[in-house]
């Protein structure tokens, strides 16, 4: 037995290695919009590999490796969150800017709400919006809840796009964020909400919304939104999500769970009920 792991630790390596590596992306996939496809795309690939493998066929293995690109390409959006989250968890800069900015944000998202103004927010976390801050107007400002009701007034140039905030500061408006493609039961979830679960599915941001239709605020993570939530309720959720510690001194809960039970609450779901 120790002669075989002496002569056959490269092979035992690969293995384990390659195995952990399934494992991961095995549950990563579960936890996407992509889950729907695993099964009978995993048992193909397993399928070519295993006849490859035992007839030689170099033609099958060769396809096998580009139904494996192919999978690359269907999940980069996925894979790209993932790599983010795990790489880098880099969120504001300081803890009191975080707690300003989501005091204001309270304040503003009750005032556009009582006026039916609709608007759309994106704070940065870990993944810089760079090529999103483009596609609008730069601005470097305070968050103020008077700039965003005038921002966001129906009858100004920048109303109908998302607002970037970044390190407690707004950095863009007017932007441009992409529509998430998700199949919705409810045909009524118009394109801000939309939009918002794009950004999140995209990136590791988090989406603050308020309804020009009906004012009311829902907050979107990981391509998951939560609606009909009061702006002390968001206020509670953004605390805990962006690991802000109140005045009061009350500890934030672990942001992961917090992202675990937005993901539980999908608009569906609450819709269905």
């Amino acid at each position: 037995m120790r002669s075989f792991f002496i002569h056959h630790w490269r092979e035992l390596l690969e293995v384990v290695l390659m195995g952990g590596a399934l494992l991961y992306g095995w549950f990563f996939l579960l936890r996407t919009q992509g889950a729907r496809l695993l099964p009978g795309t995993l048992l193909l690939v397993l399928l070519l590999v295993l006849v490859a493998h035992a007839f030689h066929l170099e033609l099958v293995r060769t396809f096998a490796f580009f139904v494996g690109l192919m999978l690359v390409v269907i999940f980069q959006p996925e894979m790209r969150r993932s790599f983010v989250s795990m790489g880098s968890h880099r969120l504001f800069s300081g803890a009191r800017e975080n707690l300003h900015l989501v005091e204001a944000l309270e304040e503003a998202v009750r005032d556009l709400s009582a006026k039916r103004f609709g608007a759309l927010f994106a704070f940065e976390r870990g993944m810089e919006l760079e090529s999103y801050l483009e596609t609008g107007v730069e601005i470097d400002s305070n968050f103020t809840p008077e700039l965003v009701l005038t921002i966001f007034h129906p009858k100004t140039a920048l109303h109908d796009g998302g607002m970037i905030l970044r390190s407690g500061r707004i950095v863009g408006a007017g932007c441009v964020f992409p529509i998430s493609q998700r199949e919705m039961q409810d045909r009524s979830i118009g394109l801000r909400h939309r939009a918002a679960m794009g950004i999140t599915e995209q990136t590791d941001a988090i989406a603050v919304i308020v309804s020009e239709e009906t004012g009311h605020i829902s907050l979107s993570v990981d391509g998951n939104i939560d609606q009909g939530l009061t702006p002390e309720r968001l206020k509670e959720k953004l605390i805990r999500l962006l690991n802000v510690k109140s005045d009061s001194g009350d500890g934030s809960r672990d942001k992961g769970k917090e992202t675990q039970l937005l993901t539980e609450r999908t608009s569906t779901k609450r819709l269905e009920a």
